[in-house]
């Protein structure tokens, strides 16, 4: 119906109303369209969304209100030419409507007209008093505009805005996310993700669906928290939301709690939904306050952290490789008048925004109409350390609010920028990052893992536990690891790019072939990072220039070749303190002058990625500051044979040993034994091991010994019963093991002994056993807890746990 036809015959008042009436009607009809102006019309849909209460007031009550005419007549002029634009520009290609209208700017300026006059014209000359309905709608719609300039306050309208025209990749989160919110045991339900994963629009489709809505019926509350929550503002605001005037005024956040389920059991009898998006760490006290007993009330929070405390929680992963290339294509307009840029291009960028929505709109949009020298130029300023936060200024602002951190947390935010010293997606084991804060921030283990937790809660980082028993937790974490997502790794890479590469606390280094930095070539380059990375790749030269590294205190390499140099300086490295080695190529590799480590005064950590190990020992000065030596998937089974020196004299105050999936290792060396001042000796996984040697016994300051999943090593030596500081024994998944040590029970200082999977121990135990008075948990499957049975009245503070059957895989992909 034309606008025209409309106003012959009727007052200002009910021409006005009708004249709204048939705009929503077509703002309506063409929103459902593709359009390059469709942001526009979504716009001006929200506004008349908010009219539509008033415009039927307006019919009820057409002689009560008072129209400035002049104002009201070229309003509706305006909506009429505004409508006949539309239709317009709804017939036409998206090309030439750009062109031949212009349709964005007449339908922004007539967005704020509509609301101006609204605010100013019709809030002014209503007869009726402040407190009538016409009133307070208007009065919504006033604090909606005066808080859209706003991202950091709270909205005002407490309605739930549309989702984008476009989504992909949602449709299965929005079902397994909608059937956990109508489970009626999920009172609280959190949605988390990384910060740009659509959070907010898979909750805008979710109340769009017709199940929801038919359930929460006109009770569906939106608040957007972000970082400073006043609980004031949001309880006035929903009051206003529902047209409901609070028995008092509001003065502070004791009346806002008082009055707010005075105004949700107001409102029912239907079920509630108050949505609390972008709650941030620190504002979680909001669901406390804001719990009620109320029947069929429901909280949905949406949050970039995962907050330990909600029962029931759903993670939105990343897009899938196929959904991210089509919102990419989608967001730089790649059609096939596009088809000149490189598919090989388009796919690196994809892979590099990483599943992330944001990134991908965001960077596609940037690209958007680029030739395709433009596309290539950006890649390849992305491969040399350009990241491609530099080429943008939407992206980073928003991510770079994931870094606010409290002072008392900062050292949190330190580490998680020592993540990106690894390759993303890369499964860190969580005992590197222990060796390396133990030395950069003086951190326990239990400081580093609740660390890594607080990173995983606030997803910057993901702490995978695996096959983690109860009497393990705080004490074992070999088989942990840590992922980070590569859109975090980036965003850590360009913190730490900020400053000149001489002054950088973190120096990260990718290198790929001969392609060596500039600056590394020039003449005795001082590096005064204290943590320096170095990675390489398979066609790596071994060109090591003149750098000197004085202050490095943790040096990691990377390298993918059969043969390995270590770089020069390391010999000049007084200040080294860990030295963490990994060879990511397919076969194992040797260290041709691993001498250079010898020299190193205050080098106390060591681990060793797939290295054939020639030896471990030949070295004329001895490493008195060496503590700890880890070797995973290395070939070790001459590393103590052959040496010119005794393995004591060598490691003479090491105190811990990881040796984890070393094939070769078939007998452990006797020389090991001579270490006195050892306390950890972990052997894992090491399926070829069949005997200790009897001298194990004279590790006498020896407090934890694990040897799980060793399925050759058939017994252990009757030598440990002098190791009286024994605290944890961990003989789990021993396959071949089928008695226990006659006198182990002099084992006096015995905590915990973990014998889960040890299927061939079937006699019964030795009367021995009797005499751990100190033993406080065994760790066993059922047919074993039955051989412990009997002994239990002796020992009054045993207590055994039957393994449960551990289904997660994750460790297989260590």
């Amino acid at each position: 119906m034309a606008v025209s036809m409309v106003i012959r015959g009727a007052t200002l008042g009910e021409a006005f109303a009708e004249v709204i009436a048939v705009l929503y009607d077509t703002v309506k009809n063409v929103g459902n369209k593709d359009c390059s102006f469709k942001p526009h019309i979504q716009n001006l849909e929200s506004t008349l969304d908010r009219l539509l209460p008033i415009v039927k007031d307006i019919k009820r009550s057409i002689n009560q209100i008072d129209f400035p005419e002049k104002k009201t007549k070229s309003l509706i002029e305006e909506m009429k030419m505004g409508e006949t634009l539309i239709r317009k520009c709804s017939k036409k290609r998206w090309w030439n409507c750009c062109f031949e209208f212009c349709c964005p700017t007449e339908l922004s300026e007539l967005n704020e007209d509509i609301a101006r006059f609204c605010k100013d014209d019709l809030e002014a000359n209503s007869t009726r008093n402040d407190e009538t309905e016409i009133s307070m709608n208007l009065n919504i719609i006033t604090l909606e505009k005066e808080d859209s300039s706003n991202l950091d306050r709270p909205r005002a309208f407490c309605a739930v805005r549309r989702p984008p025209n476009f989504t992909v990749g949602f449709d299965m989160p929005m079902m397994e996310l909608k059937t956990l919110l109508l489970k009626e045991e999920v009172k609280q339900l959190l949605l988390t993700a990384p910060a740009g994963c659509g959070k907010t629009t898979l909750v805008q489709m979710l109340c769009q669906d017709n199940q929801i809505k038919g359930m929460f019926t006109n009770n569906i509350l939106f608040v957007n928290v972000s970082k400073t929550p006043d609980m004031k503002v949001i309880v006035q605001n929903l009051f206003s939301y529902k047209g409901i005037q609070p028995k008092y005024q509001i003065q502070s956040d004791e009346d806002a709690i008082y009055l707010l389920p005075q105004m949700l059991k107001h409102i029912g009898p239907n079920p509630i939904l108050l949505i609390l998006d972008d709650v941030w760490l620190g504002s979680e006290f909001l669901l406390e306050k804001l719990k009620f007993n109320i029947p069929n009330y429901k909280i949905l929070v949406t949050s970039r952290t995962a907050f330990p405390r909600f029962k029931h929680t759903y993670n939105l992963k990343q897009l899938n490789e196929v959904d991210a290339m089509t919102l990419f294509c989608r967001s730089a307009f790649l059609q096939d008048e596009s088809s000149y840029i490189p598919e090989e291009d388009i796919k690196k960028i994809v892979r590099g925004c990483g599943g992330c929505p944001l990134a991908l709109k965001i960077i596609g949009g940037s690209l958007c109409g680029q030739h395709a020298v433009v596309w290539h130029s950006r890649l390849l300023k992305w491969s040399d350390g350009h990241f491609f936060f530099n080429s943008d200024t939407e992206l980073l602002p928003h991510l770079q609010k994931s870094l606010e951190f409290p002072d008392d947390k900062i050292i949190i935010k330190e580490c998680f920028l020592d993540l990106c010293s690894f390759w993303a997606e890369q499964r860190i084991p969580a005992t590197t990052l222990i060796d390396m804060w133990a030395e950069l921030y003086k951190l326990d283990d239990i400081h580093a893992i609740a660390y890594l937790q607080e990173l995983t809660i606030r997803n910057l980082a993901k702490l995978v536990m695996t096959r983690k028993d109860a009497s393990e937790v705080n004490s074992y974490y070999n088989e942990d690891f840590v992922t980070q997502h590569h859109i975090f790794r980036e965003l850590a890479l360009h913190h730490n790019s900020q400053e000149p590469i001489g002054q950088r606390l973190r120096l990260i280094m990718n290198i790929s072939g001969n392609n060596q930095p500039k600056w590394w070539m020039e003449k005795k380059q001082l590096i005064n990072a204290r943590l320096l990375s170095i990675s390489t790749d398979e066609s790596f030269l071994w060109s090591w220039c003149n750098i000197q590294a004085p202050k490095v205190e943790v040096l990691i390499l990377n390298f993918q070749t059969k043969n390995y140099t270590l770089p020069y300086f390391v010999e000049k490295a007084n200040e080294l303190k860990v030295l963490i080695v990994s060879n990511y190529g397919f076969f194992h590799a040797e260290i041709k002058n691993f001498e250079l480590l010898w020299s190193l005064p205050n080098l106390k950590r060591i681990r060793l990625e797939k290295i054939s190990i020639s030896s471990l020992c030949e070295t004329l000065v001895p490493l008195k500051n060496l503590r700890k030596i880890s070797l995973f998937m290395c070939n070790i089974g001459k590393a103590f044979e052959n040496c010119t020196n005794k393995v004591s004299y060598a490691l003479p105050n090491l105190e811990e040993i990881n040796i984890d999936y070393c094939n070769d290792l078939v007998e452990l060396p006797v020389g090991l034994c001579d270490i006195v001042h050892l306390k950890k000796l972990y052997i894992t996984n090491c399926h070829k091991l069949s005997i200790l040697p009897k001298g194990t016994g004279k590790l006498v300051n020896l407090e934890d010994l694990r040897l799980r999943s060793c399925t050759d090593l058939s017994e252990l030596p009757e030598s440990i019963r002098s190791l009286h500081k024994l605290s944890i024994l961990d003989i789990s998944n021993c396959l071949s093991i089928s008695k226990l040590p006659k006198h182990i029970g002099e084992l006096c200082n015995l905590k915990v002994l973990n014998m889960k999977g040890c299927l061939r121990l079937r006699n019964s135990l030795p009367e021995s056993t009797m005499d751990l008075k100190q033993l406080k948990i065994v760790v066993c499957d059922e047919e074993r807890a039955k051989l412990w049975e009997p002994i239990k009245e002796f020992l009054t503070k045993l207590k055994i746990e039957v393994a449960k059957n551990n289904i997660n895989l994750n460790w297989l992909l260590k």
